[in-house]
């Protein structure tokens, strides 16, 4: 019985990323990235200018952000409102969320089964982040995509 906990717990962990090897791995392997909570250009701040850089490094941007109902694309993609409408899935969920907000979105998380879930700079939620790697998600929490990919891509 041991030994299953701790094979258990050892396989979870080894889906909370934080060494920068990993991270790496992360974004070589990534291509499709939905970001749940992007902001239009005309509000900018960080949940636009990260997701536009990483569109410019070459990854395909999935707008999903939480206000904005009229805006119908963001970065010349069209906008989602969900998780379960983008087909195929993406590899990547990036969120752009309070902490606090981040439980509300598990359940579509989980059944979109993306191989990564990125929380930005200040963003941590180690309950979520638990179940997600319990689910065989790989999961990095506050950590900057732009500042990763700045770092990489020099």
């Amino acid at each position: 019985m041991q030994d299953n906990l701790t094979a258990t717990t050892a396989s979870r962990r080894e889906h909370l990323l934080e060494s920068a090897p990993d991270v790496l791995r992360v974004l070589e392997r990534v291509q499709r990235v939905a970001v749940i909570g992007i902001k239009p250009a005309i509000v900018g701040g960080p949940a636009f200018y990260v997701p536009q850089r990483m569109q410019q490094a070459g990854y395909e941007i999935i707008p999903v952000p939480v206000y904005y109902a009229e805006i119908p694309e963001i970065l010349g993609a069209p906008v989602h409102r969900s998780l379960e409408s983008i087909s195929p899935p993406v590899d990547m969920v990036q969120l752009f969320r309070r902490p606090n907000d981040i439980p509300r979105h598990l359940h579509e998380i989980l059944a979109h089964k993306p191989r990564v879930v990125w929380m930005q700079l200040g963003i941590r939620h180690d309950e979520v982040a638990e179940q997600l790697a319990r689910a065989g998600i790989d999961v990095v929490q506050d950590r900057c995509v732009k500042v990763e990919l700045d770092r990489i891509r020099r």
